[in-house]
């Protein structure tokens, strides 16, 4: 028996009143524990302002840098290791470790929003992931939004690259209506070049999406190779729904593996919440391993990297990070120079 149209128009109003309730809950939840996680003196903050970071590793053009996550075989994540409990190879040689360290340093960290159509039914779980890792965060790490349709975004205004201010973040993960086609991968792209204005050394992108893509004017490969080459790292969160025509797991497995990040695939949304704490936990639990490479051939070439650690008592542990970097190419001689065409 058909509907008429008064009782599926009733239905329709039911139904986005349940969702506006839901928000709303979301959203003054949000601000109650944004207070407590990621709240801020009345002093000028200087994620607005970037000036001399005193987070920064200076190290020289040729050490390779690695943010190290290590866990034991219940991938329980393992603190209280020292530079000898790591060995660290390129293309399987040894590489003597230069610097080693273990802090919870803040962050310049960048939340990518799935706004398409495909996910307006999951528009609540997308909030509350995003807030539960900002809730999670360090009170120091600076952070901003991009939403992504068919058109990229932020969530901030013009004026402000980043914040660490409860009613700022609020507005950003908000403001948008769900809607249009996906352009992940140009969303991830203009994430990363905005990453680069942050004054924090270590960088993180949090990508929560389904993994289609239908209107990108990037490709995949562009975007693994520019990840790669940024030494960021990327987390994401799957959202799907068994209507997803269009969901595509690989590709979030994908940009998470090739640097050192995680990929989560959420059987349900009561999962959400606890994936976004483990990653703001693993952020703040990575080790930082620095070493100049015995292979100093500027080539241009591929070269694999592989960490392993181990800790008496718990044995071989498993150790994530980035699976490899491109190696500088030598600068042209004048000689060469002269003769180009």
């Amino acid at each position: 028996m058909k509907e008429s149209p008064s009782s599926a128009a009733e239905g329709v109003s039911s139904e986005t009143r349940g969702r506006a309730s839901t928000l709303l809950y979301l959203v003054t939840l949000f601000v109650l524990i944004a207070a407590q996680g990621i709240g801020r003196t009345q002093q000028s903050s200087p994620s607005r302002t970037p000036s001399a970071d005193p987070y920064t590793l200076k190290v020289n053009v040729d050490m390779v840098v690695l943010r190290a996550t290590a866990e034991d075989h219940k991938n329980v994540l393992v603190s209280g290791l020292e530079k000898n409990d790591f060995q660290v190879y390129e293309d399987g040689v040894l590489q003597p470790i230069k610097h080693f360290s273990h802090e919870d340093i803040p962050v310049t960290v960048g939340l990518v929003v799935d706004n398409s159509g495909s996910m307006k039914p999951k528009r609540a779980d997308v909030i509350a992931a995003a807030l539960a890792f900002a809730r999670s965060s360090n009170p120091r790490d600076q952070m901003f939004v991009v939403h992504f349709n068919e058109k990229v975004s932020f969530g901030l205004p013009d004026n402000i690259a980043f914040t660490d201010q409860a009613g700022e973040l609020e507005v950003a993960l908000s403001r948008i209506v769900p809607s249009g086609e996906t352009a992940l991968y140009d969303a991830v792209e203009v994430a990363l070049e905005h990453l680069k204005k942050g004054n924090r050394d270590k960088k993180v992108l949090i990508v929560i999406s389904d993994g289609g893509d239908n209107a990108s004017k990037h490709k995949l490969n562009e975007i693994l190779a520019l990840a790669g080459q940024s030494n960021v790292i990327i987390y994401t969160i799957g959202i799907f729904d068994e209507q997803d025509s269009d969901s595509n797991p690989g590709v979030l497995k994908r940009l998470a593996r090739n640097t050192g990040g995680e990929a989560f695939l959420p059987r349900s949304s009561k999962e959400i919440v606890p994936i976004c704490e483990r990653i703001a936990h693993d952020i703040r639990n990575q080790y930082t391993l620095a070493y100049v490479p015995t292979n100093r051939s500027r080539d241009g070439s591929y070269r694999v990297i592989q960490v392993k650690a181990k800790l008496p008592g718990r044995g071989r542990l498993s150790v994530r990070t980035q699976p490899g970097y491109f190696a500088a190419l030598a600068a042209p001689s004048a000689a060469a120079k002269a003769i180009r065409p």
